[in-house]
């Protein structure tokens, strides 16, 4: 009987992970209230990057974003900003670097610099960074990075990471003493 109950959880668990797997990533829309960069870099030079300049607070800018990527399962990650040296471009300036991820799916890194408040530069030499597109002063550039995961990947990682959890809980019951 419980191995029945077993079976029929695990199926059950399994047709809401394949219809949550094969369900689309959100379209983004181009970042609200900025204007889209056409700088070598932030266009085609990098697959999946897109940047904007903007005068959105950290705050709004994560807002818009959590608003597309509103799975239940979604999970934000706060990383130290020279990281998105290593995601996105060895070049980009960054006051913050934040991923949402959702799991095996796709993860969407959104990377911000804020020339005012550039904890790489002495508040003095700050304005010299300052952001100038089109002749018009911005006070951050927002640049994001997605990386999304095909339909047969992402079935594939998942099951491959359950039959390895299954695999560990049998081999971790045949360590526990036998009654």
């Amino acid at each position: 009987m419980i191995k029945k109950i077993l079976i029929s959880i695990i199926v059950l668990f399994n047709i809401f992970a394949v219809l949550y797997l094969i369900s689309p990533t959100p379209t983004l829309p181009d970042l609200s209230n900025s204007i889209k960069s056409e700088l070598p870099g932030d266009t085609t030079q990098i697959s999946n990057v897109s940047a904007y300049y903007t005068n959105m607070s950290r705050t709004e800018v994560m807002n818009f974003y959590k608003a597309y990527y509103s799975s239940p399962f979604r999970i934000i990650l706060n990383h130290p900003p020279e990281k998105s040296q290593d995601i996105i471009v060895d070049t980009i300036q960054s006051y913050y670097f934040q991923e949402i991820v959702l799991p095996f799916k796709e993860s969407l890194y959104i990377n911000g610099f804020e020339w005012e408040n550039d904890v790489f530069t002495k508040a003095e030499n700050r304005v010299k960074n300052k952001l100038i597109y089109d002749n018009k002063e911005y006070q951050a550039k927002i640049t994001i990075r997605r990386f999304p995961v095909s339909i047969p990947k992402r079935l594939v990682t998942f099951f491959a990471t359950e039959i390895g959890v299954i695999i560990t809980l049998i081999v971790f019951k045949s360590f526990l003493p036998k009654k």
